[in-house]
């Protein structure tokens, strides 16, 4: 019996135990968690403001707006940055190496406006203006929604408030949004240019082993039909999951680098508290969305099948993204690493063919998909390097 199937078979039997209201199994309320701002920013001696806002599917996101030690929050002269967290994180990921290294820092200390950016379902988020978070109808939403609302509204409530346009950077999830969305004439006005950090838009050559068992044994649509939308790892079922897939399945002595590639120069001793805060919840839909990207080697809007992609889209198949409309004139510079299973050359070779610009480029040999966050070196190796790219555009004349 091959293992795919055989890891199939665990999971039918697997699922149907834990199925039903996928609530009953979160174990960390977000009431237990105080203010992004206050956990992890203020103590470093940073000024840092909470603020909220509402996406037109009614979302509440949480947003912190972070300066240099001696700047008033208020009165920043600096041009606004946004950060864009990666699958299951959130706007924490920015702030979780030690200060010297972690790019939400060394941003304000270079005079930049930071703005750090928590999706719809994670703990930095604030739920919904009608839906309870114990509603499925909550979690009915992809990658699509984080990049047509979420940044959206993102972008446009910083720009209303700066009145400037915004440089974007983005990990993994946040590049996916980032390339969807700039393909919109309406979103991409209001950028200045995007740094992207281990880019994302085509999946197709993956080969993270967790992962492409998942993709294999069709976990994603095991999930949906079990009944379960809110994927949350820190949860009861969620742990029990990952416990028996690397027990029984899949190597993982090593879980990040089962998901996302040996990582060359991570900052062991902040591990404790990278867990303490990841990994944040996530959709069900979100994550077969991108594994439909994965087995089918498309950038395209959800696929919900023939019948109802025709109801939705009035064709057969969903549309794709066009990356052609990135506008030629937008600056943008990505960095990604040669031991990165997620972001594979030849995917970001093809995303590459099709933009009409040409990025600047910055490859590290030894990065894996999380060095990009919690490098020992990453001041060095990624950030500074982009921050030389943010100056050299011209329009930084206040840093």
């Amino acid at each position: 019996m091959t293992r795919p199937l055989m890891a199939l078979i665990f999971l039918l039997y697997f699922f149907p135990l834990y199925s039903g209201d996928d609530s009953s199994y979160r174990s960390v309320a977000l009431s237990d968690y105080k203010s992004l701002c206050s956990q992890l920013v203020q103590p470093a001696g940073y000024p840092c403001a909470e603020h909220t806002i509402e996406t037109k599917d009614g979302f509440l996101l949480g947003l912190q707006r972070v300066s240099s030690r001696d700047e008033d929050l208020e009165k920043q002269k600096g041009p606004p940055i946004l950060l864009l967290h990666g699958l299951f994180m959130g706007g924490d990921g920015w702030f979780l190496n030690s200060a010297r290294q972690s790019l939400g820092f060394i941003l304000a200390d270079n005079g930049f406006d930071v703005w750090i950016g928590n999706v719809r379902g994670t703990r930095w988020s604030h739920g919904h203006t009608s839906l309870s978070e114990d509603e499925k109808e909550f979690w009915t939403w992809s990658w699509e929604e984080l990049a047509l609302y979420d940044l959206a509204e993102m972008l446009n409530y910083i720009n209303s408030l700066t009145n400037r346009k915004i440089y974007v950077v983005g990990h993994s999830q946040g590049t996916i949004m980032s390339f969807a969305a700039l393909t919109q004439p309406d979103i991409a006005n209001k950028v200045e240019a995007a740094a992207l950090l281990s880019p994302i838009s085509y999946l197709e050559h993956i080969t993270a082993p967790l992962v492409r068992l998942m993709v294999d044994t069709h976990l994603d649509m095991v999930i949906l039909a079990a009944g379960f939308r809110e994927l949350n790892f820190k949860s009861d079922w969620g742990t029990v999951l990952l416990d028996n897939l690397c027990d029984r399945l899949v190597n993982c002595i090593n879980v990040l680098s089962s998901i996302t590639g040996e990582n060359c120069c991570l900052n062991r001793s902040r591990f404790d508290l990278f867990f303490e805060y990841e990994p944040h919840p996530s959709s069900a839909k979100n994550l077969h969305h991108l594994f439909q990207m994965i087995r089918k080697g498309t950038f395209s809007r959800y696929d919900y099948g023939l019948l109802k992609n025709l109801r939705v889209y009035g064709q057969r198949k969903p549309p794709e993204f066009d990356l052609s409309r990135i506008p030629k004139s937008l600056p943008l510079w990505m960095a990604y690493g040669g031991n990165d299973e997620l972001s594979d050359w030849t995917d970001l070779e093809h995303t590459i063919k099709e933009l009409k610009s040409v990025p600047e480029l910055v490859y590290l040999e030894n990065y894996g998909h999380v060095d990009f966050i919690l490098s020992t070196t990453a001041k060095k190796d990624v950030y500074d390097p982009m921050i030389k790219f943010f100056k050299s555009l011209g329009n930084s004349s206040s840093l």
